[in-house]
């Protein structure tokens, strides 16, 4: 049970364990400014016009070179 929870995904992305949990960490932070970007677009369109989505593309390029 304790191989599921925390080390089968991981290996099948051939990570360790605290080398899956840095990088998810580092995708959850880049997310979080991605969101806030857009959260200041929703209520003054003018400012971050393409941060979240350039962003965001950054991120899905660097996960499909995995």
């Amino acid at each position: 049970m304790i191989a599921k929870l925390f080390l089968n995904h991981p290996e099948s992305v051939n990570e360790s364990y605290w080398a899956h949990m840095r990088f998810a960490l580092w995708f959850a932070g880049w997310l979080a400014l991605a969101a806030g970007a857009a959260l200041v677009h929703a209520f003054l369109p003018a400012a971050f016009e393409t941060t979240g989505s350039r962003i965001i593309a950054k991120l899905y390029e660097r996960t499909q070179r995995r």
